[in-house]
């Protein structure tokens, strides 16, 4: 089922321009988010003048940001997902405006309350950028 940036808002704590996917699903495991770039973003200003991509930081975000769609009870009220690392990341590609940049992660290992996970981000068949990543729910 596809879920669309108000029930991730269930989910995520994430809220407006850190919202950072406009759909996600869960296929066989693995969590496909979705984010359309417009070209508007607060993240493009700057980076760079006439030529804009989209940061690297900001796709392991996106890529972050879809993995917790996998959690099942997903981040209750006064939990919140940290970052905690983030490995072997290669970017391979651009993402620039008009672009549909597609996450596929997958949680790889569970050692609570760290959430160990592996992503890849496409644009159409493209791969852009691969990266493994942890993350810690923590109470607040």
């Amino acid at each position: 089922r596809n879920m669309n940036q108000e029930e991730l808002k269930a989910i995520l704590p994430h809220r407006d321009n850190m919202l950072l996917i406009d759909s996600a699903e869960v296929e066989d495991q693995t969590a496909h988010g979705k984010y359309h770039v417009r070209g508007d973003e607060w993240f493009l200003q700057g980076h760079f003048p006439g030529n804009p991509v989209v940061p690297g930081v900001i796709l392991c975000e996106m890529m972050a940001q879809s993995v917790c769609v996998l959690l099942q009870d997903g981040c209750p009220d006064g939990v919140t997902p940290y970052f905690t690392s983030l490995n072997k990341v290669r970017f391979k590609h651009p993402v620039t405006p008009g672009d549909t940049f597609e996450s596929r992660c997958e949680i790889t290992r569970v050692k609570k309350p760290f959430y160990f996970a592996a992503g890849k981000g496409y644009v159409g068949d493209k791969l852009c950028v691969t990266a493994e990543f942890s993350f810690a729910l923590i109470e607040e």
